[in-house]
């Protein structure tokens, strides 16, 4: 059959036998090959079916899917465990509007995924935001102190609920045993997006997961760092403060009615992988990454980021499957050294900002990809032929810019396109979000400042995507016509 154009173009890239130093946790599903699942895989197709009579229903589970969650909550230290099918936002927005009423108050980190944003948008809340401290020998969001959780809640008595990002995208882990302890001495609830943690239970020497930790609701990426399929992810409630009946309201109000079996059951599958092997699978991953980081330790012009920031710009702990790789001493960029990782070996990593990539490893990676890895980066290093240029990126002060409007009230606002240069001053009416990995600027409703501009002009030349504004380039930007 002709114009199969998606299928055409996935089996092309499967054929270019990619290494896989990003999401889905599967890893191009070699992990599978380790299983028994090869009849599942062969019979996707004909398993991919809906609420027919012995299957249950996700949205009241009875049977096999209550089981399977019940297992997951047992696993993973829940008093209740719900599937997502579609994926982390979902249960993000579930989780803020099942705690939260429009009008109230809600404590924010600014590194938060936009998912959060959206859940500001759709529950009519008013967001207070907080900034984490800020690595800038790496030029990366750091860890969210208590101390500063504990002064938003004093200043703001009426939060009802923080939002904790943990780990971030760079696997940079707060305190978060301390933020919880504080939030819930103001009888506060604490929602953590653990969208890039679901491995955490793995092994003790990994950084502690949130549930150990204390939060109320969890919500998981379990396709990100565990061997699912991309889009099924998991909540998680340990707390007698939620309101389950309301919670499950909004799970059905933020999820398909016809929810996938193919990823419901992958994440039973990444489950029960976890439960059988994965301390064993982690223990081998850690004993590779503790070879890689000994292998580039002498290599000048390589850095990684490691254990030794820990202690400092609010950083409790690292998970060190999170590879931050920079090269920008030897004159090559994130996006740079991105390009040649992909188009020149044939690795894929997660991500590339101004000065790093970050390559996700999981249980699912082998020997031969860090082998793979540690080649292509010695190769570049030496490699002539490289463009290098000096990178030069001005720093940027992470001040908030003033919030003249809650975003709801900004997206429903009138607006007019204007230059974005010209724009300092007016109120912004969409979001600015370099992405990956998707943490705004600027979002609806805030002013527009000259640092905005200036910075998002150097993220344009070093090639940086941005998301969230109608004109791709940035040429304009739609403001509140007021």
């Amino acid at each position: 059959m002709e114009n199969n154009i998606i299928i055409d173009k996935l089996i092309k890239q499967v054929n270019r036998e990619m290494v896989s130093f990003h999401v889905p946790g599967h890893k191009n599903g070699r992990i599978f090959e380790r299983y028994n699942y090869k009849n599942f895989l062969q019979q996707l197709a004909a398993m991919d079916t809906t609420e027919i009579y012995g299957l249950d229903n996700l949205h009241a589970p009875e049977g096999m899917i209550l089981e399977a969650q019940n297992r997951a909550a047992e696993f993973f230290g829940a008093d209740e465990s719900y599937f997502l099918v579609d994926g982390t936002s979902s249960g993000v927005l579930s989780a803020i509007m099942a705690v939260t009423c429009p009008g109230d108050q809600i404590l924010v980190p600014r590194d938060c995924h936009k998912s959060v944003i959206n859940g500001l948008i759709l529950g009519d809340l008013h967001p207070i935001y907080i900034h984490p401290q800020v690595n800038h020998e790496f030029q990366i969001s750091g860890g969210l102190t208590p101390e500063r959780v504990e002064a938003a809640l004093l200043e703001y008595p009426e939060i009802k609920a923080v939002v904790i990002t943990y780990p971030n995208y760079y696997g940079i882990c707060s305190d978060i045993e301390e933020i919880v302890r504080i939030v819930h001495h103001y009888d506060k609830i604490v929602i953590t997006d653990e969208a890039h943690g679901a491995h955490l239970r793995l092994h003790e020497k990994l950084p502690v997961s949130a549930l150990e930790a204390g939060a109320d609701i969890v919500v998981q990426s379990t396709h990100k760092t565990l061997p699912a399929f991309t889009q099924s992810s998991m909540l998680h409630v340990k707390s007698k403060r939620i309101d389950r009946q309301r919670l499950r309201l909004m799970l059905s109000i933020h999820q398909s009615t016809s929810p996938s079996y193919l990823l419901m059951a992958s994440l039973d599958m990444a489950r029960a992988i976890a439960q059988q092997d994965g301390r064993f699978l982690m223990e081998k991953l850690l004993e590779m990454i503790h070879s890689f980081h000994r292998s580039l330790k002498n290599e000048k012009g390589i850095r990684i980021l490691n254990y030794e920031a820990v202690g400092t710009n609010g950083i409790k702990n690292i998970d060190p499957t999170k590879l931050v790789i920079d090269l920008s001493d030897l004159g090559i960029s994130g996006p740079a050294l991105e390009e040649l990782l992909r188009t020149r070996y044939h690795i894929q990593v997660e991500m590339a900002n101004v000065y790093n990539v970050v390559a996700l490893s999981s249980i699912g990676n082998e020997q031969r990809d860090f082998d793979r890895l540690l080649r292509a980066l010695r190769s570049i290093k030496e490699g002539k032929g490289i463009a290098r240029r000096k990178i030069t990126l001005p720093e940027y002060s992470y001040s908030l810019p003033p919030m003249e409007m809650t975003p709801r009230q900004a997206v429903y606002s009138e607006k007019k396109e204007i230059a974005f240069l010209q724009g300092s001053g007016k109120i912004s009416g969409e979001y600015i979000i370099p992405y990956p990995p998707g943490i705004p600027i600027l979002c609806p409703g805030e002013v527009i400042t000259r640092e905005i501009i200036e910075y998002v002009r150097q993220l344009k030349a070093y090639g940086i995507h941005m998301i969230g504004m109608q004109d791709d380039q940035l040429e304009k930007i739609k403001i509140i016509d007021v």
